[in-house]
């Protein structure tokens, strides 16, 4: 059976722009433009158009066309590392300090002389056991003071305890509500659990409430994903009085928060989480993994008691429980203010990157938080991230475009630079090389 004619054209002009002979960059005819040319219907154009923009070759841009996008490397897309070793990383976060390595060390010694080593060997309760949920209660409580043992559970990062939620709290195809521009891996969580994103656009430092409400008025949404202290990748620490507003609108119309927490402790003056304004619909995700090291893989979920069982079902479903060696030398950091001073270096050390980035980046419009491991850089209208970043790669420096990050149609042209994970000189010269592509390519 021959192929339809609108995919023979797809087909045809992926070639031309994976062969280079449709440079990036390049305006296509408008979708009018393409029907006449090629004697089809309007509708089989937009069409044509739609299945390349899903192969990354081109992006539509609201007001101005379709443009052959740059080709990135295979798999740039969700929070990944750099794609070569001897690239600078400015495209994912691991922030560590010079003393984690002998600390971790310590912490390997004292467990192996622990009497309780053997039970490390064994199944643990899908949550955690009794003394260690504990821990993380106390250690939780100074930003969420209704932690308890039996509210708290541990999970194997914040990317597993917003997976898990999903897992445990949601039917395939329910609504929820999310940033216009939010951190990916909840997009992927959304999409293993089949749940549908509904874009909710920004108004200054947090969601557009007034959008929201209206949503919730026109469809049965079911939660709301959120990071209201430490944003990523905007960096905005939600008001007081925006989270009440959001509270209300979550009791109005029978939603769950999930209350994303993972860089929170980078904003200490933050006004109280949504888990204390809401204790009885707010699940609250957090983890050690930029506050104390990546590797440890140890998070945290709290949530209303009465939904412990099914969180803990879907952990047991997905790794059973977290590691018994890892989960021990997190609740022994925790236990001995170890995990508590690792979150003060490190707040320490992310104004200090933003006061650099500052200096070096000097005009470059830029969003951030004086205290974030990360800082957004939206582009000037006749400048295309595509182009920006393939230009860095060139430089061997790996940054983020916005289309990972992006639930809406109209993914905006930004890069976000993740500045925790290179040395201050390196970072410095990264910068200024950052700086002067962005200038080369505006006009």
């Amino acid at each position: 059976m021959p192929e339809p004619r609108y995919k023979q054209l797809v087909d045809r002009l992926a070639a031309e722009i994976r062969a280079g002979r449709l440079r990036p960059g390049t305006r296509l005819p408008t979708h009018r433009d393409l029907a006449a040319r090629e004697g089809l219907a309007l509708v089989t154009a937009t069409r044509v158009y739609a299945e390349l923009q899903a192969m990354g070759l081109v992006s539509g841009e609201t007001g101005r066309g379709t443009f052959v996008k740059e080709p990135l490397p295979r798999g740039q897309g969700v929070d990944l590392h750099a794609w070569s070793a001897d690239a600078v990383d400015l495209s994912f976060n691991y922030p560590s300090s010079p003393d984690q390595t002998d600390l971790l060390r310590a912490a390997l010694r004292h467990l192996a002389a622990a009497g309780d080593l053997e039970s490390l060997l064994r199944y643990q309760p899908h949550g955690g056991r009794e003394h260690e949920r504990a821990t993380a209660a106390r250690f939780l409580a100074h930003r969420v003071p209704e932690a308890t043992a039996e509210t708290t559970l541990f999970v194997s990062g914040a990317q597993h305890g917003l997976t898990t939620t999903a897992m445990a709290l949601f039917e395939p195809g329910d609504v929820v509500a999310v940033d216009a521009l939010t951190y990916p891996g909840f997009k992927l969580a959304a999409e293993a659990s089949r749940l549908e994103l509904a874009p909710i656009p920004a108004a200054g430092r947090g969601p557009d409430l007034d959008a929201l409400a209206a949503l919730c008025k026109r469809r049965k949404v079911r939660a709301v994903y959120t990071m209201p202290t430490l944003h990523n990748p905007l960096g905005w620490v939600m008001g007081a009085t925006r989270r009440r507003e959001l509270v209300a609108i979550a009791r109005r119309h029978g939603l769950i928060l999930i209350e994303d927490a993972a860089y929170a402790f980078l904003a200490d003056d933050a006004p109280p989480p949504l888990a204390s304004l809401a204790p009885e619909t707010t699940v609250y995700v957090s983890s050690l993994s930029k506050s104390v090291a990546t590797g440890l893989r140890i998070g945290f979920i709290h949530a209303p008691r009465e939904w412990v069982p099914r969180l803990e079902r879907a952990i047991r479903a997905t790794t059973w429980n977290t590691p018994a060696t890892m989960t021990a030398i997190a609740c022994g950091w925790m236990e001995d203010g170890t995990a508590a001073r690792l979150e003060d270096e490190k707040r320490s050390d992310a104004a200090i990157r933003q006061r650099l980035a500052a200096e070096v980046l000097g005009p470059l419009k830029r969003i951030g938080h004086p205290a974030s491991y990360f800082i957004w850089i939206p582009l000037e209208q006749e400048v295309r991230a595509d182009a920006i970043a393939m230009a860095l790669m060139r430089e061997r420096i790996s940054v983020t475009t916005a289309q990972p990050f992006s639930t809406a149609a109209h993914v905006p042209h930004a890069i976000r630079l993740a500045i925790g994970s290179v040395d201050l000189a390196t970072l410095k010269r990264s910068l200024e090389t950052v700086a002067r592509v962005v200038a080369e390519h505006t006009y």
